[in-house]
């Protein structure tokens, strides 16, 4: 597992935090500029402003155009792209470790400079619209978005990281630039960067900018209840070939120690070929090509979904099917065998997680972000080294109930049918 030295933290007197991962055999550096900003920040009249920030900040400074940010990474073999969370919104790019300078004036020059220029505002909003689109017309993308929103449908977690189409429209620039400098401040902020780079040399080279951020606190959210009385159904009938399905189950937060069960009970379930569901629905009776499931875990709750995409006239018997393994893991204990094979595929994907630098840079933000203070893999190892049998089973017992349940259908469903009795159990 990883070296338990490889992370030095530093905070600038202005509030900005600066990490680095030491990767020296590395020919690469990897440059995260992150905020603790995203999607369930927003008030449901701004949904969607972060990730609308994101666009905008590749749209022009005073010193580049949109064009030249581009060509000043690509220019020296280097990548650069962003994306907005339900938690933060990341920055990042990578090149050869003699490019870092480059890297970090371009980096900052965006995420400083922008100008939320209206033509391109208005240019972007267009863009934002069609990727709207582009997901709604992704069945298997939408499936996922509904059950988001119908396992917590008064909170923003519940909501589209993308937005809707009212609230894009709504976003005009005094709004984007209000939520900018709000939230894009010092105490929400952390540069990070692994590779062969040098920490003293890090934090040197960003204090350079250290009196162009905007000061502030870190902003908060609204938390999410956990309280349920489900199952909870939404069905959005579509004339397509497939019904793709999505079951969701409130599960808890990233820091619940029962957090390792869960992914070691998602494992068994239904993460990869070996795992029931799949073994079962796919390799037993040839239901569906398409079976998984996966969890993940927030600062205050939590959620294992499972998806899959069938045949219509299959949806009772896959609900059926998937309704019999859940009630198997929470009757009985999986076996020694098992749970280590289920251990060993996490471990090893762990592993392999973390072997080029920008996985590194993401795996250490996340953890900074989230928990404060690096988390090693070794400690992600013992956690689920102490999971036993019996700490499946309880889990299982707990979280993957009705009324902890939702369920999403995209495509042709029979209006004769109730798909939430087959979740009762």
């Amino acid at each position: 597992m990883t070296n338990q030295n490889t992370y030095e933290i530093s905070k600038l007197d202005n509030g900005v935090t600066v990490a680095s991962a030491s990767m020296p055999h590395m020919s690469s550096v990897s440059l995260g500029i992150w905020v603790a900003v995203g999607g369930r920040f927003e008030p449901a009249e701004w949904s969607g402003v972060s990730h609308f920030i994101e666009h905008l900040l590749f749209k022009g400074t005073g010193k580049r155009t949109a064009r030249q940010i581009s060509e000043a990474i690509e220019g020296i073999g280097g990548d650069l792209n962003a994306f907005t969370s339900e938690d933060n919104t990341c920055f990042y790019s990578k090149a050869r470790h003699d490019h870092f300078s480059k890297l970090l004036d371009v980096m900052m020059d965006m995420f400083l400079n922008s100008r939320f220029d209206e033509v391109e505002i208005q240019k972007e909003r267009n863009v934002i619209r069609d990727e709207l689109t582009m997901y709604i017309d992704q069945p298997q993308q939408y499936v996922q978005d509904l059950l988001n929103e119908t396992i917590w449908p008064d909170n923003s977690l519940g909501r589209c990281v993308t937005g809707n189409f009212e609230s894009i429209d709504a976003l005009d620039r005094n709004r984007i630039v209000e939520f900018y400098r709000n939230n894009y401040v010092t105490n929400a902020t952390l540069v990070s960067a692994a590779g062969p780079v040098d920490h003293e040399r890090l934090v040197r080279a960003v204090s350079r900018f250290s009196r162009k951020f905007n000061r502030g606190q870190r902003p908060r959210f609204e938390p999410a209840s956990n309280n349920r009385k489900g199952p909870n159904v939404k069905i959005v009938p579509r004339d397509i070939e497939q019904t793709q399905l999505a079951i969701g189950f409130v599960t808890c937060s990233c820091h619940d120690k029962r957090r390792y069960a869960v992914r070691i009970l998602n494992a068994i379930l239904g993460e990869n070929m070996s795992s029931r569901l799949f073994q079962a629905l796919r390799e037993n009776h040839g239901l569906t090509y398409n079976i998984t499931s996966y969890n993940t875990h927030f600062e205050d709750t939590g959620m294992l979904a499972i998806t899959a995409g069938l045949d219509p006239e299959q949806l009772i018997p896959v609900l059926d099917i998937i309704r019999g393994e859940i009630l198997r893991l929470a009757q009985t204990p999986p076996g020694r065998g098992e749970l280590k094979r289920a251990r060993d595929y996490l471990l090893g994907q762990l592993a392999m997680s973390l072997e080029n630098t920008t996985q590194h840079m993401m795996w250490n933000s996340e953890n900074l972000l989230l928990y404060g203070r690096p988390v090693h893999a070794l400690e992600i190892a013992e956690g689920l080294m102490d999971v036993k049998p019996r700490h499946v089973r309880a889990v299982a017992r707990e979280f993957l109930t009705p009324e902890r349940s939702s369920l999403s259908l995209v495509g042709p469903v029979d209006p004769n049918i109730d798909p939430a009795k087959h979740l009762a159990f």
